[in-house]
């Protein structure tokens, strides 16, 4: 007990909210976007699925600069200066970012002129990078392609005095070129054209010596310009390309019409604030000095770039046919063994809770439970949140049937889902149109809690059946994305799901909950008691450990809590996918803390906390991680886990990643990530044992059918 007085006389002194305890978020964003290049770099992995990496990499970027970026530039130009948890003013964010976004660029065309590009080429794929390239007959295949598909959808745009600079829409490729007329004036002139989006970007030339040839849309356009501006004769032609700011600004407070007001800031999207200008390496400088001063832009955020605009297109490559052998297997998600194909829902959840682990098992089940509640003559309401959707999604058409049949149907569409605002729109309007009660959230909250009530009339009487969830409605999504669901009939969470309910459509706060903890009131409290126990726990000599697995940790009360509770002895594991703003190895701090990152060919999306409680221990799910937005900005849902074989699973499931050898990276003292260290020990990949384990479960479950249904005679199947 001295030993742990002591300690706690050392801890006093120790302020855990230092600022130099702590990382910049978009500083640790882009360490993310590193370990995401590093699965790009290692030639361990298929071919094909690097270029799929890099893509991503290169879409991340984008969304990066058009609400992180473009957020910093705003608080600059409104004079903020207040310094965020790591000590670091927006000004200090933008210079500090702008040095490693640069390197990050150049690491990206590193990796795919010097790794990917050859790679391509030694596996029968050749990918001209200038179309002067092109051999005689490649280039009439060319001209006449251009002809017949590319130039009638173009729309040239000239600049003099009667023509003003055109609009360049956000994220659009273009080609920039300085032009001469043919009338014997000297004067350059600036001409574009936008490098049209519905077009394929990748055109596939002739077979040569059995290689497959592609070329750039862009590169075709170029080859044609002249053709496009007659009365000039071309001086030079380069690509280029802008993100502007596209975070919305909306006054809820005083938006007589939130929809509408949303529809009319998507608008302005396309026209931001120009923050980044892509340029062809070897650009024209006349036509670059025009484009830096048209779009006002900065010489920091001018970005010249060794090889094709937008990586993105890399995702089309991965889309070409006959190269399966570069490419992993695709996975098939696994039936649940507890619901066996065409079985009753209902008859299933009554018998016991059912853990859901995507996209290991088949997210069909979530889908079949709107389905069956649809048709359900003894279903009387359906209630559901819903955040990010499919395009042409199955639970929308559930639930537009279920308001067609009569059923009470409520859907809380969460209209201020990032780049979801649009699709949004179309579903709520859809909804409202069969008959469902669409409500649009609180005001000054995003919905992103992930919950389905169905109220049900049996002999026994009204019973309620709950679908809660760590990630979206989207049955596409589901198959790429690691989430937990749960589905319970449990009267307590059933009551709290009512009350969730209550409070979205009507505002009415409950007195107490029974299960559920929901942001932005309690969860934040929630987490810092269930934190707090575990150090009063180990203070006490009693056992004492915290596992929490999540896609982002920038909170400063959480981190300052876990800061204490290692300093206090406890032994924390955290797995967290991107964003970490707590640093390790910090003495008398974060001695007791590992944080790992797992990046594999699934993206880890499922929050999943464990509290040892002395050895009694504590399991939830939830929709939020462990960041400001998720705790005091959103509307968010965590839940036990409470059935001992379930809990076992979700204990099981984090173990295994932080076993993890093969796809996990650590955080260093010293910021960086490093590989864990295979040295002997056996590889263990986390998602291929998953995948591999709901195979196994599905295969004995199938089996175990197939024998029971042998052991009966038709007459005691229908006594049965």
């Amino acid at each position: 007990m001295k030993e742990n007085s002591k300690a706690a006389v050392r801890t006093a002194k120790i302020k855990f909210t230092d600022p130099e305890y702590y990382t910049n978020r978009e500083l640790s964003w882009l360490l993310f976007d590193h370990r995401v290049l590093a699965e790009a770099r290692d030639k361990n992995i298929p071919l094909f699925e690097r270029l799929k990496f890099l893509s991503i990499t290169a879409s991340n970027l984008d969304e990066f600069f058009m609400v992180r970026v473009a957020s910093l530039k705003d608080m600059v130009n409104a004079g903020y200066d207040k310094k965020d948890i790591a000590g670091m003013t927006p000004k200090e964010q933008l210079e500090a970012l702008s040095k490693a976004i640069h390197e990050l660029v150049d690491l990206q065309y590193s990796t795919y002129n010097r790794s990917l590009f050859p790679a391509l080429a030694q596996n029968g794929v050749t990918v001209i990078k200038s179309h002067e390239q092109l051999t005689k007959e490649e280039g009439a295949f060319i001209d006449r392609y251009f002809e017949e598909n590319v130039y009638p959808v173009l729309t040239p745009m000239a600049v003099d005095s009667s023509r003003p600079f055109p609009l360049i829409r956000n994220k659009t490729l273009n080609i920039g070129a300085m032009v001469r007329g043919k009338n014997g004036d000297e004067d350059l002139e600036f001409a574009t054209v936008q490098v049209p989006g519905v077009l394929n970007r990748i055109v596939e030339l002739p077979k040569r010596d059995n290689m497959r040839r592609i070329i750039f849309l862009e590169e075709i356009i170029e080859r044609n310009i002249h053709k496009l501006f007659l009365n000039y004769d071309i001086v030079s032609a380069h690509p280029f390309r802008i993100m502007r700011n596209a975070d919305l600004t909306i006054e809820e407070d005083e938006a007589a019409d939130l929809l509408k007001e949303i529809e009319k800031q998507i608008k302005k999207r396309q026209w931001g604030e120009a923050i980044r200008l892509e340029v062809e390496s070897g650009i024209d400088k006349r036509l670059l000095k025009f484009l830096k001063k048209e779009l006002n832009i900065e010489e920091e955020n001018i970005y010249t770039i060794d090889g094709p605009l937008d990586l993105t297109v890399l995702m089309k490559l991965y889309g070409l046919d006959g190269f399966e052998h570069l490419k992993e297997p695709k996975y098939i998600p696994q039936a649940v063994p507890q619901l066996p194909a065409g079985c009753n829902l209902f008859d299933a959840i009554r018998k016991g809770d059912i853990l859901l682990h995507h996209p290991y098992q088949t997210f069909t089940p979530v889908v079949d439970f709107i389905r069956q509640a649809a048709v359900d003559p003894q279903v009387l309401a359906i209630k559901q949140t819903l955040y990010r959707v499919s395009g042409n999604s199955p639970i929308i058409a559930a639930l537009a049937q279920a308001a067609e049949n009569g059923k009470q149907v409520t859907v809380l569409v969460e209209l201020k889902a990032r780049f979801d605002e649009e699709n949004n729109i179309v579903w709520a309007r859809m909804l409202e149109k069969a008959g469902c009660h669409v409500i649009y959230g609180l005001v000054g909250l995003k919905t992103h809690s992930k919950i389905t009530l169905v109220v049900r009339r049996e002999e026994e009487g009204i019973r309620r059946y709950v679908h809660l969830g760590t990630g979206n409605y989207n049955d596409a999504t589901a198959k790429l994305y690691t989430d937990m669901g749960l589905l319970t009939c449990s009267e307590p969470v059933g009551e709290d799901a009512t009350a969730v309910f209550n409070m979205l459509s009507g505002y009415s706060e409950p007195l107490f909950w029974n299960k559920l903890a929901l942001a932005p009131l309690w969860l934040k409290d929630k987490f810092l008691y269930l934190i707090k126990r575990e150090q009063k726990y180990a203070q006490e000599g009693h056992s004492a450990r915290i596992i929490a697995k999540m896609n982002s940790l920038c909170d400063r009360d959480i981190i300052a809590a876990l800061y204490e509770a290692s300093a206090a002895g406890v032994k924390i594991d955290l797995i967290v996918r991107g964003i970490c703003c707590l640093k390790t190895g910090i003495p008398g701090v974060s001695e007791n803390i590992t944080v790992r990152s797992i990046v594999g060919n699934f993206l880890e999306h499922s929050r999943i906390f464990y509290f040892d409680n002395d050895e009694h221990p504590e399991i939830y799910c939830g929709s939020a991680d462990w960041m400001p937005r998720n705790l005091e900005r959103r509307v968010e849902i965590l839940f036990p886990v409470e059935e001992p074989a379930l809990k076992e699973e979700l204990l099981h499931i984090l173990n295994v990643q932080l076993a993890d050898t093969v796809k996990a990276s650590v955080l260093q003292p010293d910021g960086s990530y490093a590989k864990v260290s295979r040295r002997g020990r056996k590889a263990v990949n986390a998602q291929e044992q998953f995948a591999k384990e709901a195979k196994e479960a599905a295969k004995a479950a199938l089996a175990e059918t197939v024998a029971t249904k042998r052991t009966f005679t038709p007459a005691e199947h229908q006594r049965d």
